[in-house]
């Protein structure tokens, strides 16, 4: 549906991943919700999701209590236990409802669900649409979102600001080459996280940490945003945008070899290849330095080709077209920007520090991951804590509330963009400064050009457009890291 004439609405999303989506499904019917989505509705980082989504589901031969601990030995013990619980125990709910809305995970022989292995689990509680379930979850929601007669959903709307009202929130969104004022009692932050902040990651063009620069702004509370992940197996090159091969094709067997082909991870850990990311890519980083060299790989080439091709399609073809046969030789791997575990601080019903406005998906900081992600507990959590943001509103909104005084923006009069290699030399500052072991000295001396560049934009005469609007957001983002790592 498109957006009609009436600019104040119950709930404003900004963010169209599988949280804003199940935001916006669990929301009552009796309210006008607007969905935001950055660039066209289907671009986002939860489709880009391969793996899968963990559920406790086969309870026969798993449970919360192994999941739980599995997660907070992932995190460093540094969850939000109470979180981890939540999110545990929702997960079979989150399962069935997905499953309602007709998501089309994988079965076995028997027609039982297939749950598979991944990288610090304990068991195979991973569902799976092949090799593409975050493309799957992503098309079924949006299908059913768009069914949702009090949801309007408005693509390549870009948010360029939001204050906080008597009574709401009101965001400045330009679209079309025109800005706009829309306002809402409440307003969900779905945003995303900020891969974009580095030179290399596995992120889409819209994780540029929008959601989470716009909160510190108008004071919400953000937390451990330097806690971030680095995935050790993303394909090798030298795009911004690195492919990455899923955590799954670890769990099926497959072997990390050093440039002389040989298995490492013995000497780092007795999980080998199936411990958590942080770990493997630490260990990457050690055996480079012990090896003087950048070349890794990964190697399933062992297990039976047509398995492998039934298993990981999407995986066979893009490496297919990009020289490289998975079922005959190993993959040059390297780690990656993967994933943000920190950012805006909110409880168990998604509330934010700030009256009526919500953070959900990885934007937000639960608590659930700790120092460390365990794999396919992404798609879970936006899910999960998604849902509890809208029942949560869903019981605030039946009571009376102000009426609506928009803010009044500046129009934007400038003209003159950003400095030409702005963004460039933000992404650089934190690949040198805070990769997958942090070097204090660069970051100190990184923060010190982050924070006049940040100034610089906050202060300078620039044209809101993305670049500036974009930007903005990594320069606050990359100070939040820096300093808090100092």
């Amino acid at each position: 549906m498109q957006v009609n004439e009436v600019e104040n609405y119950d709930v404003i999303i900004v963010g169209g991943g599988v949280a804003g989506l199940n935001t916006a499904l669990h929301l009552d019917s009796r309210l006008r919700v607007l969905l935001l989505c950055k660039r066209e509705s289907t671009l986002c980082n939860s489709s880009l999701a391969q793996g899968g989504m963990v559920s406790v589901y086969d309870e026969a031969n798993d449970s919360c209590a192994l999941h739980i601990e599995d997660t907070m030995i992932a995190g460093r013990g540094e969850n939000n236990r109470e979180a981890v619980t939540v999110l545990s125990r929702e997960s079979h709910l989150a399962a069935d409802e997905l499953i309602a809305l007709g998501v089309d995970f994988d079965r076995d022989e028997q027609g039982n669900y297939h749950l598979t292995l991944e990288g610090g689990h304990s068991r195979h509680r991973i569902l799976h649409h092949k090799d593409s379930t975050g493309r799957e979850i992503v098309d079924k929601m949006l299908a059913a979102v768009r069914q949702r007669e009090n949801v309007e959903l408005l693509d390549n709307a870009l948010v360029c600001d939001i204050k906080q009202i008597a009574g709401g929130y009101s965001l400045n969104v330009l679209q079309g080459g025109e800005h706009r004022t829309l306002s809402a009692r409440f307003c969900v932050l779905a945003t995303g996280g900020l891969g974009r902040l580095y030179q290399y990651t596995t992120n889409s063009a819209i994780a540029t940490g929008d959601g989470i620069a716009m909160a510190y702004q108008m004071g919400a509370r953000i937390r451990n945003l330097s806690y971030i992940q680095f995935h050790p197996t993303a394909f090798h090159n030298d795009k911004r945008e690195c492919f990455l091969i899923s955590e799954a094709v670890r769990g099926s067997g497959a072997y990390l070899l050093n440039c002389h082909g040989k298995r490492f991870m013995d000497r780092y850990d007795e999980r080998l290849e199936l411990a958590p990311r942080d770990v493997v890519s630490q260990a990457i980083m050690k055996e480079q330095e012990a090896t003087g060299s950048k070349d890794f790989y990964l190697d399933i080439s062992h297990k039976d080709s047509d398995y492998l091709r039934g298993r990981f399609p999407m995986i066979y073809t893009n490496l297919l077209e990009r020289g490289f046969d998975l079922t005959k030789e190993p993959i040059p791997i390297y780690p990656c920007q993967h994933y943000l575990m920190g950012g805006i601080d909110v409880d168990l019903y998604s509330r934010t520090t700030l009256d009526g406005l919500y953070a959900v998906g990885e934007c937000s900081h639960t608590g659930v991951h700790g120092r460390n992600r365990l794999a396919s507990n992404s798609l879970l959590e936006g899910i999960v804590f998604g849902r509890r943001a809208a029942l949560d509103i869903n019981e605030r909104a039946g009571q009376s509330g102000e009426e609506l005084r928009p803010y009044p923006f500046k129009p934007d009069v400038y003209t003159a963009d950003i400095p030409k290699g702005t963004r460039t030399e933000i992404r650089s500052i934190m690949q040198r400064s805070h990769f997958v072991l942090p070097n204090r000295q660069l970051a100190e001396e990184g923060f010190i050009r982050i924070n006049d560049i940040r100034f610089l934009l906050e202060h300078g005469q620039f044209r809101q457009n993305a670049d500036y609007v974009e930007a903005r957001s990594l320069a606050t983002c990359a100070y939040l890291i820096l300093r808090e790592i100092m």
